[in-house]
This record gives C-alpha cells, sequence and structure tokens, in this order.
C-alpha cells in the first residue's frame, strides 16, 4: 500500500479487520447469500469493534478516524467476495449514518446514531423511487406538515437495507410545488404504523436485503425533521460525493480482487506443459488489468484525501465512480475468461463476483447520470456548492 496515504495505523486496522472478516464473517457468507438475510449478531460484533463508528464523533460512541480508515474498510470488504455483505454494511454505516452524522441534532443522534454505530440499530437511506430513478428532484412521495407531525406517502425502491433495517432516512417533499428547495429529509422507524416494505429478487449482491418501501399515512414527529425543512435536496446531493467515492473504491477493490485470484489460478493451472502464467497472451492480459486497477486506485486515493482535508469534490468523485465501475467490470469479465470453464462454475467466486460488479455503474447514480454531471461542470462551468 502507499506510504502517502496509509500509515502504520492503517496498516494495523487492516491486518485485524482483515482476521476478523476471516474468522466472523467468511464463515457464514455463503448461507447469507442464499438466504437473502444476514444475521443481526454479525451486526453487534461489528459494533462491538467499533467498525461502525469509523466516522462518527466519540461522543457518539464513534472513534472519529481520518476517510483512510474508510478506504480500508471497503477494500478489505470487497475481498470476501459478497457485494451484497459489504453493501448492507456500508449503506448502514455511510448512508443512513451519514445524515444523521451530518443533518442530526443532538436528540437524533442519541436516539438512533449511537445505537447504530454499537450495532444495536440498522439504518437505510430511502431516496429512490420507482418512477424517478436517478431524477431524485422528480421526487412523488410527500410529507405534509399537519400541526406537530408530517404526513408521509409515497414509495421507494432499490433500498439496501430496506427489509431488516430499524429505522429509515427518507427524502420526501414537503412542498410539492417545488422541484428542488420542496424536498426535506426524515428519519423514520421502521415499526411506524403505515410503513411496509417488499423483498426484491436480485441479479447480484444476494446476500442483502434490498427492499421496496410503501409510505401509507405515516405519521411522523416534527422532531424526526433532519437538518431545516426545504434543505433535503442539497443535503442529498453533498452526501452524494462521498457515496460515489466509496463506490469507486469499492470497484477498484473488487478489481484488485478478481485479479489476484486469476492470476493465482493462472500459477496452479498447466496447459500443454506449462502454467499459464508462461503465455504471453496471457500474460500481456494481466498486465493490462493490473495497470488499469492500479490508475483507478491512485485517483481514488487521491480524491480521498482532498476529501478527508475538506475539499468539496463532487466532480472528481464523480468521475472516480464513473471509470473505476466500468473498469471493475471489465477487468472482471476477463478475469472469469482466464478461468476459462471454471470461472463459469458457481463454486469458484468469479461468477459472483461478476454479478455483484454490474451494480457498479447502476447503483448511486448511473454512468449515465454522472457523465451529464460532469459534462455541465466541465462544458458548462456548472459550480457545486455544500450545502453545510
Amino acid at each position: 500500500m502507499s506510504s502517502m496515504y496509509f500509515t502504520e495505523e492503517h496498516e494495523a486496522f487492516r491486518a485485524s479487520f482483515k482476521e476478523f472478516l476471516q474468522k466472523e464473517v467468511v464463515p457464514h457468507i455463503d448461507k447469507w447469500e442464499k438466504n437473502g438475510e444476514i444475521e443481526r449478531f454479525i451486526w453487534r460484533k461489528f459494533g462491538e469493534m467499533g467498525y461502525f463508528g469509523l466516522s462518527t464523533p466519540e461522543e457518539y460512541g464513534g472513534l472519529d478516524l481520518d476517510l483512510f480508515y474508510t478506504v480500508v474498510f471497503l477494500e478489505e470488504l470487497q475481498k470476501i467476495n459478497s457485494g451484497g455483505f459489504a453493501a448492507a454494511m456500508w449503506a448502514h454505516e455511510y448512508l443512513a449514518m451519514t445524515h444523521l452524522n451530518k443533518e442530526g441534532n443532538d436528540f437524533q443522534k442519541k436516539k438512533y446514531l449511537t445505537p447504530s454505530a454499537e450495532g444495536d440499530m440498522i439504518g437505510c437511506l430511502c431516496i429512490t423511487e420507482p418512477f424517478g430513478g436517478s431524477d431524485v428532484a422528480g421526487m412523488r412521495s410527500t410529507a405534509i406538515k399537519q400541526g406537530d407531525k408530517y404526513i408521509l406517502n409515497g414509495s421507494k425502491t432499490f433500498i439496501t437495507n430496506g427489509v431488516y433495517s430499524d429505522y429509515l432516512v427518507v427524502a420526501a417533499k414537503t412542498d410539492p410545488t417545488d422541484k428542488y428547495k420542496g424536498i426535506s429529509i426524515f428519519v423514520v422507524d421502521r415499526d411506524s404504523k403505515g410503513v411496509s416494505a417488499t423483498k426484491l429478487d436480485k441479479l447480484g449482491w444476494k446476500a442483502s436485503d434490498t427492499g421496496e418501501i410503501a409510505f401509507d399515512n405515516v405519521e411522523v414527529p416534527e422532531e424526526n425533521l433532519l437538518g431545516e425543512e426545504g434543505k433535503g435536496f442539497p443535503y442529498i446531493m453533498q452526501h452524494f460525493a462521498l457515496e460515489r467515492l466509496l463506490m469507486g473504491v469499492n470497484a477498484h477493490a473488487r478489481a484488485d480482487f478478481a485479479v489476484d485470484y486469476a492470476l493465482e489460478y493462472m500459477k496452479e493451472r498447466v496447459a500443454f506443459g506449462k502454467s499459464l502464467e508462461r503465455f504471453q497472451v496471457l500474460r500481456h492480459k494481466i498486465a493490462e488489468m493490473a495497470s488499469r486497477v492500479d490508475m483507478c486506485r491512485e485517483y481514488n486515493y487521491s480524491i480521498a484525501k482532498r476529501l478527508n482535508d475538506g475539499q468539496y469534490v463532487v466532480k472528481e468523485a464523480s468521475m472516480s465512480k464513473l471509470l473505476s465501475t466500468k473498469m471493475a467490470d471489465e477487468v472482471i469479465y476477463d478475469a472469469l475468461q482466464l478461468l476459462g470453464g471454471y470461472g463459469y462454475m458457481e463454486e469458484y467466486p468469479m461468477a459472483r463476483l461478476l454479478r455483484d460488479s454490474r451494480l457498479g455503474p447502476i447503483g448511486g447514480g448511473t454512468s449515465e447520470i454522472l457523465k451529464e454531471i460532469i459534462a455541465k461542470m466541465v462544458i458548462d462551468g456548472k459550480e457545486y456548492k455544500p450545502a453545510t
């Protein structure tokens, strides 16, 4: 690992987290992939070890560490070959908990953020809608103020942790007449009357529960409003930079895992009297794949450093996700090819890895949307500023 970004403490954390995953998580992965549900005990173990509090302030049960601990966390999660398990963990910590951490008040943080860091509560972030997709401003869900509460109606879809979570961070329009300034963010208890969820069957990410959620006249107390009313859209946009960088990091990490696994296989597989890594055409393929992984990884580290330093890297994070997820899909496709027929077998990791990777260019803003965001900044001179 590059000493420009990682200290001895980071690498010690990497070693201990890797050991934890091999001992506590890997033995259960196949079961969770098959059942589509991650057992609660592992959430509590993550909490006990402090893994859900890496970026949470100490006063709310966290460790308040720099962003490169998060990079390590993401990279090692990708290398146990369950995109679904990894997604469930980071969506809880870096989607739901991020809004609580940044927009929540002291009451909300003590009620939801602290038990989230401890692994006693699971959260999900509900933005995407069945008819909206990446068009956040076009959402139809509403939260109309009535006295000391809001009445929430609408639906969300493709929500990671959407079925088994304890609370939901929900975006809805408090002013349906205003496209951008009418959105607000709320934290909603799972057991609130009128909340229901349907589990979705996916191509990949099998271990995670992805849900379509309906809100039917759900009463949300006014104290559950996160931040200011009408500021939901800029809050969401502000945190997209982090989410997209996270997905860029995930992409280079899973591609790195694929290259390592393919090379290990090639060294052991013998054909025509020599191991596969001695064939020039295959050696050159690995060289190209490894080069592409390294290029994305070093870029992603540099953007993580800038984000950690407080810079608003919405353009760069969008570029990270756009190119890294494309690279990962292509590298993993080639890695599967290098295994020949074995790459197509479920008992080998590549089949699952290929399915899981395909979500990269879709979730968290499609590649098509990212290209338009980047075009606006590069071509039109558009500037995005943080909401807080």
